[in-house]
């Protein structure tokens, strides 16, 4: 219990700070959004968070008004719906930096399983669920190691399946990790590693790395952990069968 109630005063402190502390190219970059189009720059999407309960997540909108209604929830790095300004919103994760909103009103924490869409987390399987017991993150261990997720499903026919079959199997797995390893210093270190990624990925990488050798983690998944070779299709954890259909 004190450990959650340091964990959250963490959370309200930083997200605050962050807020503050990245208005300078926060701002300038909404203005940005807003001039394109002339909507609003926000773009609240519906997630699932601790206990299955739904939340409103806010991003900074990297695509076009009503991009959602194509009912294509993953967005892979050459989806014509990405605004030009919405391209280097993705690179340097500024749509991240929005999500502090979320950390300050309790609904996230900085460190945790990334929220996922209701239509993905009903094909969870039981071990999966597991992921639920927590409040979802702005970063954790596949945020880093899966950083590129548009590039890996870039050209894929089908993303939201792509999602499924090639990353949202170690994405849980890292997940589960974290669960069952989360203290504050891990916390802290994912938090730096997460900005170390965002100039120096294979830097973060290592970082990782260490983490997951410490722990003895299984060798598959610390050698898909590396990104030194290409993803393929793999069940997610708590089963045999690699997803067919999404």
């Amino acid at each position: 219990m004190e450990t959650l109630l340091v964990k959250r005063l963490m959370d309200m402190t930083f997200s605050l700070f962050g807020l503050l502390l990245s208005s300078p190219i926060l701002l300038p970059t909404l203005f940005l959004v807003w001039l394109q189009d002339r909507h609003s720059p926000f773009y609240l999407a519906s997630r699932v968070g601790v206990n299955g309960k739904t939340f409103r997540i806010v991003k900074a909108r990297s695509m076009v008004i009503n991009a959602d209604r194509s009912g294509v929830d993953s967005t892979a790095g050459d989806d014509s719906r990405i605004t030009v300004v919405g391209h280097f919103i993705r690179r340097f994760k500024i749509d991240e930096l929005t999500q502090l909103w979320n950390v300050l009103r309790g609904e996230m924490s900085l460190v945790g399983p990334r929220p996922n869409v209701e239509r993905d987390v009903a094909l969870y399987t039981k071990e999966e669920k597991k992921l639920l017991s927590v409040k979802p993150g702005i970063t954790d261990l596949s945020s880093i190691v899966f950083s590129d997720e548009g590039e890996i499903l870039k050209g894929h026919p089908d993303p939201d399946l792509g999602y499924n079959q090639l990353i949202r199997p170690w994405k849980s797995r890292l997940g589960l990790f974290y669960i069952e390893n989360q203290s504050l210093w891990l916390d802290l270190q994912l938090t730096f590693l997460t900005a170390v990624a965002i100039f120096a990925k294979p830097l973060a990488l290592k970082g990782i790395q260490k983490i997951l050798r410490r722990k003895k983690v299984e060798p598959l998944l610390c050698q898909v952990a590396l990104r030194e070779e290409k993803l393929n299709p793999y069940p997610p954890p708590g089963s045999v069968h690699i997803v067919q259909a999404r």
